[in-house]
């Protein structure tokens, strides 16, 4: 791949590893597949990543910098109500699922003998639950999250209803749309974790 004069090496190197992981879902990047995919020697490759975990990790997150994923999270953060942002944030990180699910599918894959790219996964996942944690935390600060859960075990819920696999199942198995898979699972997260909010006294008539 010829060389931009606009992209830095560790960008390079970052973009080879994303692309090598979503041609081989399930087979080992090792550093030399990356050197040569960049055009680069592997000891460039080690001069910006010293560890395969750190070149793994930082692949994830230059995924979520290529995609902008600060923009699509925006929305959430700047909702006004715990309902709101729980909402928002299963639309953004749900609509996100498609656009990481080839480099998903290549880390889980390698996760059960590649403990460097466990690391890499569980990092990402340890950022996405951290979104679940604010959602859950704006409920609470509302007073709308449900007294049958506690914080932790409201976050857990939220994030395991939020997994790449449940997407994979829905949409790529059962064949079900993005919006309804998106607004299915706003309406069980709701089921879930909010509180009803208390319905309007009507006033009592009393005859004259």
């Amino acid at each position: 791949m010829p060389r931009s004069k606009d992209e830095s090496t560790r960008t390079l190197i970052l973009k080879a590893c994303r692309r090598l992981l979503e041609a081989g879902p399930g087979q080992a990047v090792r550093m030399s597949d990356v050197a040569k995919a960049a055009g680069v020697s592997r000891q460039a490759v080690y001069l910006h990543f010293p560890k395969r975990a750190d070149l793994l990790v930082e692949t994830a997150r230059h995924i979520d910098a290529e995609e902008d994923v600060d923009a699509r999270l925006a929305p959430s953060r700047a909702a006004k109500d715990g309902l709101s942002r729980l909402d928002l944030y299963i639309e953004a990180w749900g609509n996100y699922i498609p656009v990481v699910m080839p480099t998903a599918r290549a880390l889980i894959a390698m996760s059960d003998t590649d403990e460097d790219a466990r690391a890499a996964w569980d990092n990402r996942m340890a950022a996405m639950r951290h979104g679940c944690e604010a959602a859950v935390r704006a409920l609470k600060n509302d007073g709308r999250l449900t007294p049958e859960l506690e914080a932790d075990r409201a976050t857990d819920l939220l994030w395991s209803l939020l997994s790449v696999d449940h997407w994979d199942n829905l949409v790529g198995r059962c064949g079900w749309s993005q919006p309804d898979y998106i607004a299915q699972i706003q309406r069980l997260a709701r089921a879930a974790l909010v509180k009803p909010a208390p319905q309007a006294r009507t006033p009592r008539i009393t005859s004259l």
